[in-house]
Parts: structure tokens; C-alpha cells; sequence
């Protein structure tokens, strides 16, 4: 597969303060990432940086073969990085319809494809935008999107109709991503391949299933996520 983004010795952070440092890693077109950490490690400073809205120290960010490093944040989306924040950064004063038309981009994911992939939202389309998450991003029709913590804050019963969904966009849809979150034991069965951070850089990268199945690894680095 092609290689879709690609970051060397990224350092990163807010004013001057550095909170991840000599990061590299690559992803392929159509493969998704489980990023992975203790509280505090840096991976929503990673997401950010990709993004374009935190400090960059030192490094490069290629999407697609394309230097997107000195691009701000509203072009590295135009460029198809797709973003669902912890505060998922919705219109709240409009419905959730007016939310996904508002930011919608030609492409395959429109807003009728959606509601047939979250169905909820389809019932609760009227409603106002804090029913709202990933859905807007996917309008955006992404090449790559990025989920901070999705399933936080989520009943259990909605947690794993969520996890059912993230599982079809990443390996049915096809769709590349990166995916923060606590529980590795929830995300790691439904990605490809996973990083994890410990105080701002990465200390193991493996396939999914491998790193699921070597309980050592996880005690050693996510005992306080672990279900």
C-alpha cells in the first residue's frame, strides 16, 4: 500500500514548553493506528500537532507524499486531515443537520451516508449540535482522520455501537486513522498497528494483535488503562 502519512523527529508542545520529542512513524493508505499511553504521555499533544494547533519544535509532517509541516491548521484539513477532538469543537447552537452541511466537502461521505453508518444520528438530526461527534469530521471526506478518545464520557451500550462503527470505517470503509484511546483492550482488536507514548515519545510500535496478545508489554505500559 501507499504510504499516506509519514512524521520524522517531530518535536512539539505548547510556548516553549516540549511535550513530545523525536517522534517518527509512518502509515499506510487504508490502514488505521491505535495510539496508546497513560494519561499525560502526549498523545492528544500529538493529534494537536498533526493537526497544526500546537508549537512545533523540530520535525517534518508529510500527508501523501506532501510537506504539510508549515501548513496552518484550516489547510492541513483542506489537504484531508480530518479532526474529532476530546471537545469535538461543534456548531451548538445549530442542529446536528446544520452541523454536517455546514462543513460538508465533495466527496463520498455525505450526509445521508452517515446516518446510515450512525443511525442515532439520523433519529436525532433536528436536534441540536451536542448530539453531534465523528460524523462531522467524515463530511469533511478526510484521507485521514484523527479520534481523541472517541468513546469517553459514553454509556457502555453506546461505547460498543460506537466501537462496531469505527471498526466498519477502518476496516471495511477502508478509511486511514489514528485513534487515542485509555483502553487498549476496547481499540487494539479493531486497528492495524499500534504506537505507544511514554513521557512524549515512542517506546514500542507493533501490530495490533501482537501487542494485544503480550500482556507483559501491556502491564508494563498501560496498566493503569487496562480494563
Amino acid at each position: 500500500m501507499a504510504e499516506l502519512l509519514r512524521v520524522e523527529a517531530l518535536s512539539a508542545g505548547y510556548g516553549e514548553a516540549v511535550v513530545v520529542q523525536g517522534v517518527d512513524f509512518a502509515l499506510e493508505a487504508g490502514r488505521s493506528l491505535a495510539l496508546l499511553g497513560r494519561n499525560g504521555t502526549g498523545k492528544t499533544t500529538l493529534l494537536n500537532t498533526l493537526v497544526g494547533v500546537t508549537r512545533r519544535h523540530g520535525g517534518r509532517i508529510a500527508l501523501g507524499g506532501r510537506d504539510v509541516t508549515a501548513l496552518r491548521p484550516h489547510e492541513r484539513a483542506a489537504a484531508g486531515i480530518g479532526w474529532v477532538p476530546q471537545e469535538r469543537n461543534i456548531f451548538k447552537s445549530l442542529t446536528v443537520e446544520e452541523n454536517l452541511s455546514a462543513v460538508a466537502r465533495a466527496g463520498p461521505w455525505t450526509a445521508e451516508r452517515v446516518y446510515a453508518m450512525f443511525p442515532r444520528l439520523a433519529e436525532r438530526k433536528a436536534n441540536l449540535g451536542n448530539q453531534l461527534s465523528g460524523g462531522r469530521a467524515l463530511v469533511l471526506n478526510p484521507k485521514l482522520l484523527l479520534l481523541d478518545e472517541p468513546l469517553e464520557g459514553l454509556a457502555p451500550i453506546i461505547v460498543q455501537e460506537l466501537l462496531r462503527s469505527i471498526e466498519r470505517l477502518v476496516t471495511g470503509e477502508g478509511l486511514s486513522a489514528i485513534i487515542v484511546e485509555q483502553n487498549p483492550r476496547q481499540i487494539l482488536p479493531i486497528t492495524h498497528d499500534a504506537v505507544v507514548l511514554d513521557r512524549g515519545t515512542i517506546v514500542h510500535a507493533a501490530p495490533s494483535a501482537e501487542l494485544l496478545a503480550d500482556r507483559e508489554r501491556l502491564d508494563r505500559w498501560l496498566a493503569v488503562a487496562r480494563a
